[in-house]
């Protein structure tokens, strides 16, 4: 009963804050539901179109939870125990994440849909505005090779019986492992269902509600269908090589094709593509979190008899293997608390899609609580886990958070086959997650570059795109060591440190940006900037001990190069000035602009 108390409680406190802190700061704001909003100033059919609140939620929805609120919360909570990432979860997005998420979504509105760092340009000088642009378009790199990677290794690596098996007491009743060319198959046919979606809404004029009763079952079709036409680059193309080295090989070039499906997202029009894989993904993650939820109730009622119990610890210290809980968890768990990628979406792409201000409270508020949630079931997979069955699962998030969906949906059926279509679902969803993630990325990093250089048209949106993804691509690509002990790495381990850290100084920085845009407006400011006090102590102390490390290791007898440590020390210069710009409109006294002007 204690776990379905924790879930069902933090829904209620989710919900109550939607409704009074949600509406506090849409007060705070000033809410116009007349004024004008870009997405019918500058509509064109391809970057600016006039959106139904559900739609793009769920199209927000998606961009922003994709994989963050599950692989964080796991992480942190099998690093240090399940309490305080919960506790992050609820605070962080309830008065920093959920206020980031609508003051960015706001000001871009205010200011024609162009980025978070327009609101910088207006508020600080052309200097910030610059290294705020490179300071994004950096961390949008970080992201598409994080993702990019554990996606791509998703679709090589299958499962092993004992991995299948990782909660199955019963060994006669044996679940047949799970094909990662398999995941890869579904995968590839959901895109295309996604495409086929809008195209018929696009030229059929299906409604969108009509489209999802043709479309969303055809969901389970394509996980169904993937087991046959199964995308085995391993096999396929190198199967000279022996198991290890063909398993990489595979990865490369799945992470090259990943990159080509970025590319390909980020110039085609928003109804083509990134509108119906965003709202097809969407009611992926719905049905993830109802059938989580049903399973949790029906799986938690009971005391000691519950199928579903709370068995990994709660606390498992202030320093662990990982570090310091202060500032990791923080820096973690990012989706589901706070997350600065949010704003690049909120000021990329949904202000260009938003019909009426007062949609913002329901688009982006609600949505960075709706990812809360995600992040709190993803975090229960990990709470029903004993340390054990963590161990036998490597300690691997897809696979830890597939395990649990399937032991969710697994109180309804017993079955082996049921089993193992649930894991493949939760292997699916992952992954669908993570394409929610990249090509709203990749659109980001070309919005920004074509904003920093000034290239536009077709040709321009090419070269940005192009420029964007080649560095992602290298990167990703790149044989990547353990500093330490030498050992290979997969590039999303060995940069997701500096990762979470970009990410999280990008939302402290955001903060600063808005909060300084609201003092010259004469508006009350410090719901943005104690968020960003709190953001900007977690991220400088995170990048001191980046930089620290780093230091130590190239100053050592071996004088090891860990990558991280220069371009840590490149983010936090670049954050330095930005920083103390901000300071310096927020100490001198400025009148407050015309409301126009915002």
């Amino acid at each position: 009963m204690l776990l379905l108390g924790i879930v069902l409680g933090t829904a209620v406190v989710l919900v109550i804050a939607y409704r009074t802190y949600g509406s506090f700061l849409s007060r705070m704001l000033g809410l116009d539901p007349e004024r004008k909003t870009p997405a019918y100033e500058k509509e064109d059919g391809v970057d600016f179109i006039p959106t139904g609140s559900s739609y793009l939620l769920g199209q927000h929805f998606t961009a922003i939870a994709a994989a963050g609120p599950i692989v964080g919360p796991i992480l942190a909570g099998l690093w240090f125990g399940w309490a305080p990432a919960l506790v992050w979860i609820i605070l962080g997005s309830i008065f920093i994440g959920g206020v980031h998420d609508f003051t960015a979504l706001v000001a871009s509105v205010r200011h024609q849909a162009k980025s978070i760092a327009e609101v910088v340009k207006e508020s600080m000088n052309r200097r910030a505005y610059l290294l705020f642009l490179a300071f994004v378009w950096l961390a949008l790199v970080y992201v598409i090779i994080a993702f990019t990677d554990v996606t791509a290794a998703a679709f090589v690596k299958d499962l092993q019986q004992s991995q299948v098996e990782a909660h199955t007491a019963d060994a006669a009743n044996l679940v047949k492992p799970v094909r990662g060319a398999a995941v890869a198959g579904s995968s590839i046919l959901y895109l295309v269902l996604a495409v086929l979606m809008g195209l018929s809404i696009r030229f059929f004029k299906i409604s969108e509600n009509r489209a999802a009763v043709i479309f969303v079952p055809l969901i389970f079709v394509c996980i169904w269908a993937g087991q046959f036409v199964p995308l085995d680059f391993a096999g396929w193309f190198f199967s000279h090589l022996d198991g290890p080295e063909a398993e990489r090989a595979a990865i490369k070039t799945w992470d090259l094709a990943i990159l080509g499906y970025c590319c390909i997202a980020a110039v085609v029009p928003m109804w083509a593509l990134l509108q119906p894989r965003g709202y097809l993904g969407a009611f992926f993650m719905y049905i993830a979190l109802a059938g989580s939820v049903a399973g949790l109730l029906v799986g938690a009622w009971g005391g000691d008899q519950a199928v579903l119990q709370i068995q990994y610890p709660a606390y498992l210290g202030f320093e662990t293997g990982a570090g310091t809980l202060f500032p990791v968890l923080f820096v973690t768990v990012a989706c589901g608390a706070c997350s600065g990628f949010h704003a690049l979406v909120a000021s990329g792409t949904t202000s260009r899609q938003l019909k009426c201000e007062p949609d913002a409270k329901r688009v982006a508020y609600g949505a960075m609580l709706l990812e809360a949630f995600v992040a709190l079931i993803a975090l229960v997979t990990v709470m029903i886990l004993t340390p054990a069955q963590a161990d036998k699962l490597s300690r691997q998030p897809n696979l830890i958070y597939a395990h649990g969906l399937a032991d969710f949906f697994a109180v309804f059926s017993s079955s082996p086959a049921f089993k193992s279509f649930a894991i493949t679902f939760g292997l699916l969803a992952f992954a669908t997650f993570v394409y929610d993630t990249l090509d709203v990325c990749t659109r980001l990093g070309r919005y920004i570059l074509q904003e920093l250089t000034g290239l536009q048209g077709r040709t321009g949106a090419v070269i940005c795109t192009m420029a964007t993804i080649v560095p992602a691509a290298l990167l990703v690509t790149s044989n990547l060591s353990d500093p330490l002990s030498g050992k290979p790495v997969p590039a999303w381990r060995y940069f997701w440190g500096l990762f979470g850290t970009s990410n999280q100084l990008l939302a402290a920085l955001t903060l600063v940006g808005v909060a300084t845009w609201l003092k010259a407006q004469g508006r009350k400011w410090w719901y943005a900037a104690l968020p960003a006090v709190f953001m900007m102590a977690v991220t400088l102390t995170s990048l001191a001990q980046i930089i620290w490390t780093g230091w130590t290791r190239l100053r050592g007898d071996k004088m090891v190069l860990d990558l991280n440590f220069p371009i840590a020390l490149a983010l936090l210069a670049l954050a330095g000035v930005v920083l103390i710009e901000a300071v310096r409109v927020i100490v001198r006294q400025r009148p407050p602009l015309p409301q126009g002007a915002g």
